[in-house]
């Protein structure tokens, strides 16, 4: 009766990760229960996200061919273009969520483009402006820049409104930090660096006050929707942000907070569901109003029993 923080399935994201092919579910070694899905299989697994009642899932594309440039990223006729036309058809009330950047798609697997070995932060806004409106051409509610370039959120925003997507959402990665706990998903998108690392664009674990920043510039630029990535390890700045702005906030209970735990319960050290209901918990309990997660299905049947 008394009780503070309660979840409900339609607190969940549940992220799909999308490849070509047909009747393709390859297991991620690293994230037991997760698989790399063609569409067609990924049109099952939303049909069961939204039978759940979570609202929403985010897609994640590994293509067929890579290049310095992810000009596959923006290709029409792509891995999660297709995913997006053929799950809207298919599920026509559950919102489309799709990832907006570049390292599933470029061959050195950095978020932006590289000139030179270092990120050119400018070159890379206008080819995350033509990925974001071929998603939003395809189908997608919601677009979510991952990539942490200065100025994103503005650029897409305006290319968004320009074509005529004036409805469709931005929910920015705003406090992305260059985080231990993304090893599994690199696996699972393959999209790891070929060198070098993310620390020049992603935020220092160390850092609080910049979250604030970034958060600040995003919003000012058009976002709709913040995020902070990772989540566990980040409550304060889940708080931090709820506490001071008013516009919804998101965190993403990523690939390394979930597969601890499922390595643990796997040697019989956590009870899992015991286990990741606290950590969801504690998660809205900082702040957050929407979570994305990868236990979003199993949360949702417990939830619902």
């Amino acid at each position: 009766m008394v009780r503070e923080t309660s979840l409900t399935p339609q607190d969940f994201i549940y992220p799909l990760f999308i490849v070509p092919g047909k009747g393709v579910k390859n297991p991620i070694p690293s994230m037991p229960d997760c698989f790399q899905e063609s569409i067609d299989r990924a049109i099952e697994t939303a049909k069961e996200v939204f039978s759940l009642g979570i609202p929403a899932i985010i897609l994640f594309g590994i293509p067929s061919y890579k290049d310095e440039k992810g000009t596959s990223a923006y290709d029409d006729n792509g891995v999660i273009q297709q995913a997006l036309r053929a799950i809207k058809d298919a599920v026509p009330d559950l919102i489309l969520i799709t990832d907006v950047c570049l390292c599933e798609y470029t061959s050195h697997g950095h978020c932006g483009i590289v000139k030179n070995g270092n990120i050119d932060n400018d070159a890379t806004l206008e080819i995350l402006a033509l990925e974001a409106i071929s998603h939003a051409k395809a189908g997608a509610d919601i677009v979510a820049p991952s990539d942490m370039m200065d100025g994103r959120v503005g650029k897409i925003r305006k290319a968004l409104d320009e074509e005529g997507y004036c409805d469709v959402i931005i929910l920015s990665y705003a406090a992305k930090y260059s985080s231990a706990f993304y090893g599994p998903f690199r696996e699972a998108a393959q999209s790891a660096p070929a060198f070098g690392d993310r620390r020049s664009y992603q935020m220092d674990p160390a850092n609080r006050r910049e979250a604030l920043r970034e958060v600040s510039l995003d919003i000012e630029e058009g976002a709709d929707i913040v995020m902070v990535k990772p989540a566990l390890a980040y409550l304060d700045i889940i708080s931090d942000i709820k506490m001071n702005f008013t516009v919804p906030v998101a965190a993403y209970n990523v690939s390394g907070e979930y597969s601890m735990i499922k390595a643990a319960a796997q040697m019989g050290w956590l009870n899992e569901e015991a286990t990741f209901l606290e950590v969801l918990t504690s998660i809205k309990r900082a702040g957050a109003d929407i979570i994305l997660t990868y236990y979003a299905k199993k949360a949702a049947q417990l939830l619902q029993s």
